[in-house]
């Protein structure tokens, strides 16, 4: 099998199972809590602070987080179209 039909296949895969899923934030809490958990032992290796403190603290790590994201992708976004000019 090439690699586009192992692509394809696996692409029918996952929309028939999120087809079937009808909780979808249950099928991914999982996911969630371990994504939002690591900018908690980001910010709290050791656990010592509060944890009102601790959950303001990684909630700002998450958005430095995503806005980094937002701007390698608009960088990216412009080296594309840089590269695509005549």
């Amino acid at each position: 099998m090439t690699p586009e039909q192992r692509r394809r296949r696996a692409r029918i895969a996952a929309h028939a199972s999120w087809a079937n899923t009808t909780d979808r934030t249950a099928r991914t809490s999982s996911g969630t809590k371990a994504f939002l958990g690591r900018f908690e032992r980001e910010v709290d290796p050791d656990g010592a602070l509060p944890e009102d403190v601790r959950a303001a603290m990684a909630k700002h790590a998450r958005t430095a987080y995503m806005l980094q994201l937002a701007e390698r992708s608009a960088a990216a976004r412009r080296r594309r179209a840089k590269s695509q000019d005549p």
